[in-house]
């Protein structure tokens, strides 16, 4: 291992309802493709209602950049297209019907395949969604040439799954994938790994250089990781893939066919037997749900980490990107002087509680932001768990008002919503900064694409 990185500045939140080490096999009916899951994205389909797919048949693609193919998980029959307002499409279902039926891609070693090999397969595939680009957190643009790849071995989100158990014994495939992004960049596959990683297959990947990054969440982050190695700067690119994608892309060239089986993690307070299942990309996670929330209140689920997930109902599907369900208590209770009335059961970055005299208890914390909007004015605070060299109210101010070169020169190029949602949980302002940088970063591929 070459280096380790020390973050000082960030915030463990530690919430009860962690995923156990049981992974267990989940054999289901539903899946949903949504292209709200991807960025820029304006979806077309290219199939019907009624019609057969295969496993990799594609179901949308992107009008304006066609090479972005997006792949049934399973083999089945399209069952229904959910629409939004002004007819925006938010699901494209499909019926698995087990036959597994998949669309047959050529076998091969991906180090023996000249990169135009490898990128027409991943395109081919569809499977070039799952490498995206930095600025921007978008697909990556195969016509351009990264200046490093990047993979974040371990996540230290709250609840976060353990990498090391939800890609252990797919060694083949992990190497074969780390072979094949080698391909495609001129610069280094970073690999970053925790400091207290104990998988060999991250630890003696071969072709990667190893990281290792020590301190508290966002430290997993990749964004966090690209800072600290090879900062963005405008005009750069890095590519980012997750570990699991890393296996996804392997098993493509191995067994010549999309493999799109994860393994998730169902955490929180609120479920009775939290641990990991594997099931296909895009699953109903009413299933997954069955007979686990120990609750007759109210609760959130969330599609992806309590920080930066998505919101769903109980008959909804896991997003395109995400290997964790979280289920927690809905915020939709009150207490008469809120804050001011101590409690150990209240949690908080700051003095207001006693949370700070117990830095190893969980907690079942709820949606409740605690407060309304207020003014958004400088107290230094956020810093303490922004481990960027970047000034993040200054930032976000300069998004507000859509000064494009000030955003340039505070760094907006090398953050993704992800970056700045522990500052938006520790604000006192509550102001949405995940919305204002997505804000930013769509206005800047705009302006600068």
């Amino acid at each position: 291992m070459s280096k380790q990185i020390n973050i000082k500045r960030g915030y463990d939140i530690k919430l009860k309802g962690k995923a156990q080490g049981t992974v267990q096999e989940l054999s289901l009916s539903t899946y949903a493709l949504k292209p709200t899951d991807f960025h820029g994205m304006f979806p077309k389909l290219s199939v019907r209602v009624g019609e057969k797919v295969k496993r990799g048949t594609t179901v949308f693609f992107n009008k304006n950049r066609d090479y972005i193919k997006i792949p049934s998980p399973v083999s089945g029959t399209i069952t229904e297209v959910v629409r939004g307002a002004k007819r925006k499409m938010l699901e494209i279902r499909i019926e698995a019907d087990g036959s597994d039926e998949f669309v047959a891609f050529e076998k091969a070693n991906p180090s023996s395949l000249s990169q135009e090999k490898i990128i027409d397969q991943l395109i081919a595939s569809g499977l070039w969604s799952l490498i995206r680009q930095r600025p921007y957190n978008v697909i990556a643009d195969p016509k351009d040439q990264p200046k490093a790849v990047f993979i974040s071995g371990f996540d230290s989100a709250p609840l976060a799954a353990n990498v090391d158990l939800v890609i252990k014994g797919q060694e083949a495939a992990f190497q074969a994938g780390i072979d094949a992004l080698a391909k495609l960049t001129v610069g280094k596959v970073h690999l970053n790994v925790c400091s207290e990683t104990k998988s060999a297959m991250l630890l003696q990947a071969k072709g990667a250089e190893i990281t290792s990054f020590k301190g508290p969440h966002p430290a997993g982050n990749v964004g966090i990781q690209i800072h600290h190695i090879s900062p963005i700067n405008k005009g750069d690119i890095v590519w980012t893939v997750q570990p699991q994608d890393v296996i996804t892309i392997g098993n493509l060239f191995i067994l010549g066919q999309y493999n799109s089986e994860l393994t998730i993690a169902l955490t929180g307070s609120e479920v009775s037997k939290p641990q990991y299942f594997k099931i296909h990309r895009g699953a109903h996670i009413a299933k997954i749900l069955e007979n686990q929330i120990q609750t007759k209140e109210d609760v959130r689920i969330i599609s992806g980490n309590v920080l930066t997930g998505t919101r769903i109902e109980r008959n909804g599907f896991l997003s395109y990107y995400h290997n964790m369900l979280s289920v927690i208590p809905e915020g939709n209770t009150y207490s008469f002087f809120g804050w001011l009335v101590p409690s150990p059961a209240k949690h908080s970055f700051y003095r207001t509680a006693f949370s700070w005299l117990s830095p190893n208890k969980e907690y079942a914390l709820n949606t409740n932001i605690n407060g309304g909007e207020r003014a958004f004015v400088f107290t230094g605070e956020l810093e303490k768990v922004f481990p960027m060299d970047i000034l993040p109210i200054q930032l976000l101010k300069s998004i507000l008002v859509n000064d494009i070169d000030q955003m340039e020169q505070l760094g907006i190029y090398e953050l993704d919503e992800e970056d700045i949602a522990l500052c938006e949980y520790i604000s006192t302002s509550k102001i949405n900064m995940q919305e204002i940088i997505r804000n930013g970063l769509n206005m800047m591929h705009k302006e600068m694409s």
